[in-house]
């Protein structure tokens, strides 16, 4: 990796004075009000926030939608703001984009293409997208990463530790220290495009025999740790496809589920950014996957707890419910702390337990939601507190922005009985030995 693209010192210290000044005042407020008695202002000071970091590029944007989907990870009102921060950063610059695709491609990197257009086509939190073709006439995505990413990962992920600490000073329900390694974790990966390329080949072979779903090719001699160039997929976003055709919600859907959920229970791997604007939607119906940055891969064991859970709940099983749990890496879990646990996941779980057509937000809508998450931090208080496992972090946040999805989809599907079809032949064994081979196949990493 070139020096100008490391996590340098310089780097870190120049996105410190960006986003210092705004998290500083957050620990000083906080700090006034445990200490000193001064009332804060919630939801003026995370308006100020918000404003503060609104023009910054870089991952804190993916930190904040993150947070919304972690039940009381941070006050209502930081959340409510801070998922505010805008996806579509503002573009670098034609002279810019020039000299970042020499420095991935070499000097004569324009006669690599055919056409390579000068504007951005989407610009997003670690790289922006620009539309080109090659000589064969095939159009391609080139999505190029921001200069200093690698800086402005560690810089945010310090700030975000540190608003992390002052929470846990005044409220120990939720100890953060697992959900801030594996946010991390996650975050550094997104920086490698390289590895990008081996999820997106990854998926492309996990759901090559799933109907609906699309998967673009990866151009392997057109990419680089921080250039990855994919075929470029033609389609609309979901939202403007549902206004115009809205008999297809529950189709969409459908493959939505599908896209989601094989990959999971056959391969143990979930794609960890279920958000509207990584699919778009072709003419048939069928959805084309964009985004293969946030990939989770887990233990065999793991998702097998995910059903057993399921089961558990299904049957009234607590001693069952305490070993799923247990599985997911929840230590020693107290069967009132699993009480307690087993309050959010019926709501996770609700679309599943019953087997009839429903909509998701019978459950799941915005204030049912943020009802049983105040409920859930109440308790957790009351019973001592849990430190989240990091496997858990992502596995929530993916279920829940899926469930958002459906919501926003307003579908009417058997939920049931779609899960009920992808788990009956379920397997440990088999599972873990399709995950074996096709991780290996496509150089992903087996879970540690």
């Amino acid at each position: 990796m070139a020096k100008s693209e490391e996590n340098t010192l310089g780097g870190r210290i120049a996105r410190y004075a960006r986003v210092g000044t705004a998290v500083g005042g957050l620990a000083a407020r906080f700090a006034g009000e445990r200490v000193l008695g001064i009332p804060i202002e919630r939801q003026r000071h995370a308006e100020e926030l918000r404003a503060a970091l609104g023009g910054l590029k870089g991952p804190l944007m993916k930190v904040a939608q993150i947070l919304s989907t972690i039940p009381d990870a941070l006050p209502r009102e930081y959340v409510a703001e801070l998922s505010q921060l805008q996806a579509d950063a503002p573009s670098m610059g034609w002279p810019f984009v020039k000299r970042r695709m020499q420095a991935e491609l070499g000097p004569s990197w324009q006669a690599k293409f055919r056409s390579f257009e000068h504007a951005a086509a989407a610009a997003a939190s670690l790289g922006q997208v620009h539309k080109a073709v090659d000589h064969e006439g095939r159009a391609l995505a080139c999505k190029l990463q921001y200069p200093d990413m690698a800086s402005a990962v560690e810089a945010d992920l310090r700030q975000l530790q540190l608003i992390f600490a002052i929470f846990e000073r005044s409220d120990s329900a939720i100890s953060t220290r697992q959900i801030h390694a594996e946010i991390g974790a996650r975050l550094r990966e997104e920086l490698d495009y390289d590895l990008e390329g081996r999820h997106a080949g990854l998926y492309r072979a996990m759901l090559a025999d799933t109907p609906g779903v699309h998967v673009p090719a990866v151009v392997h001699g057109l990419s680089t740790r921080r250039l990855l160039t994919l075929e470029w997929v033609e389609g609309r976003r979901i939202l403007d496809f549902v206004k115009d055709h809205p008999e297809s919600r529950d189709e969409l859907a459908m493959n939505m589920f599908r896209a989601w959920y094989v990959p999971f229970y056959f391969y143990g791997v979930i794609h960890g950014d279920p958000h509207l604007g990584n699919y778009t939607v072709r003419p048939d119906r069928s959805i084309n996957l964009l985004d293969f940055g946030c990939v989770r891969v887990f233990h065999p064991s793991f998702v097998k707890g995910v059903i057993d859970l399921y089961n558990a709940l299904r049957a009234g099983d607590q001693d069952a419910a305490v070993e799923a749990y247990r599985t997911w890496g929840f230590v020693n879990p107290s069967k009132e702390l699993v009480e307690v646990l087993n309050i959010w996941a019926r709501f996770v779980y609700a679309p599943i337990m019953e087997d009839r057509t429903r909509r998701i937000e019978e459950t799941n809508a915005g204030h049912y939601g943020r009802e049983t998450a105040e409920k859930v931090h109440a308790e957790l208080r009351r019973v001592g507190g849990v430190e989240v496992p990091r496997e858990f972090v992502f596995m929530d946040r993916a279920a829940i922005g899926l469930g958002s999805v459906f919501l926003h989809l307003n579908a009417e599907v058997n939920w049931f009985r779609l899960f009920q079809d992808l788990i009956k032949d379920f397997d440990v064994g088999a599972l873990e030995r399709r995950q074996t081979g096709a991780l290996t196949a496509h150089g992903v990493p087996l879970p540690a």
